[in-house]
């Protein structure tokens, strides 16, 4: 059997070999990535922690120890903070980090963690803009390169009923695909209010789900998970999106200056098409799922079938928590030898997500490749200050907000 590494080049020798896990961003993921993590296989334990808030990582400290027992392993000379806690994280000789700042900060992370040749679990979304896209395509090809594994908070794609039932519709099960649905429409979600004592930037971090810059908007920071499967089911990204929306109820300064509901029209190059409607509105209707139709039935990928060959999913398996599977397998792949990259395919879904928010913010379809390749929309941040001035953009008009 070959020599299997860890990421810092100690032999892994067996199956419940230690892997030590850096964390950068202790907020909610971050609460629950590290647990999923330990769960999830032998011999896994954390070590650094990192935040730009420094109580953040003083609370957080407490609650993991207490989450996780005998895995944790944090020191206070391996607690950092402020906006290069990641770089001091990296630093460390830990295996594995986990990502889950918001996303408008992966690109540079994931980048960084890979020219520190560290595996890496990244929460969805993995960018902002195209130009982050861009970026983390190129930096999972340098993983790719290097060996390392790269798996996405796209925990679906890990569920054992969507597994089973997308091979199932893959083999034919429902003919050929002739259109799809997918959700994500709920209530309201937290906010913080701005107070006098917060800079523009510290509110806009603590606020961080209500300016398209730190969340892409909650097209792209949510609903990334059903458009991710309809792209799963259909081999790969669209090639063009039509979408509308607005801000419509949710329009407090606490709610920065995004939407609060969409309605896209993906088209796919086979001209198949998919109706994607997520909102955030309290009092109205809700569904989160996904739903394709053939020529010979129809099918809710998370489990069933119905029609010529109707079918549902009942295993035991499928009770296993997906936030623990997604990192079972990738600690799985890298004790194997042959770590999973899902670079590719989570970066292609958070690109089908951002198109759709630009079609609506400004009205105008937009091509998937044109954006892949030559958009020049770019939100990463270039320097960042807790005393720096930072508007809110305005919230977007369609008609008049520029396409670029």
């Amino acid at each position: 059997m070959p020599a299997v590494f860890a990421a810092g080049g100690r032999p892994l020798q067996g199956g419940s070999e230690k892997i030590k896990v850096g964390l950068v961003g202790c907020g909610g993921r971050g609460t629950g990535a590290p647990r999923g993590c330990v769960a999830s296989s032998a011999g896994v334990e954390i070590h650094p922690l990192g935040d730009v808030m420094p109580e953040r990582v003083d609370r957080f400290r407490d609650n993991l120890a207490a989450a996780i027992g005998d895995a944790y392993k944090v020191s206070q000379e391996r607690c950092f903070t402020g906006f290069d806690a990641y770089r001091q994280v990296l630093a460390t000789d830990i295996d594995l980090v986990i990502l889950a700042t918001p996303p408008g900060f992966r690109p540079m992370m994931f980048e960084a963690a890979v020219a520190a040749s560290k595996h890496v679990f990244m929460e969805k979304p993995v960018a902002v803009c195209p130009a982050g896209v861009r970026q983390v395509i190129a930096a999972g090809e340098a993983a790719a390169k290097k060996k390392l594994g790269v798996v996405a908070g796209t925990q679906r794609r890990h569920q054992p009923g969507y597994l089973a039932t997308i091979a199932r519709l893959r083999d034919g099960a429902i003919g050929d695909i002739l259109s799809a649905r997918c959700y994500w429409n709920q209530g309201f979600l937290w906010s913080v209010e701005r107070s006098p004592q917060l800079s523009d930037l510290e509110w806009q971090l603590r606020n961080w789900l209500y300016f398209t810059w730190l969340s892409g908007d909650h097209i792209v920071e949510q609903h990334i998970h059903n458009i991710d499967v309809i792209n799963w089911i259909m081999g790969g990204p669209p090639k063009v999106a039509r979408g509308m929306g607005g801000r419509q109820v949710r329009t407090d300064e606490r709610f920065g200056h995004i939407f609060d509901h969409f309605s896209i029209e993906y088209e796919y190059a086979n001209g198949v098409k998919l109706q994607s409607l997520c909102r955030q509105i309290d009092g109205t209707w809700r569904r989160v799922g996904e739903e394709v139709v053939g020529t010979k039935g129809h099918s809710d990928p998370a489990g069933w079938i119905r029609g010529e060959n109707a079918w549902k999913f009942e295993s035991e398996e499928g009770k296993k928590n997906p936030y623990m599977l997604e990192h079972r397998d990738l600690i799985a792949s890298i004790r194997k030898g042959e770590p999973l990259n899902e670079t590719r395919t989570v970066a292609e879904s958070t690109l089908t997500a951002i198109i759709g928010r630009m079609s609506a913010y400004t009205g105008q379809p937009v091509d998937f490749a044109w954006a892949l390749n030559e958009s020049k929309l770019d939100l990463r941040p270039d320097m960042l200050d807790f005393g720096m001035t930072l508007e809110v953009p305005p919230v977007a008009m369609p008609g008049s907000t520029p396409l670029i």
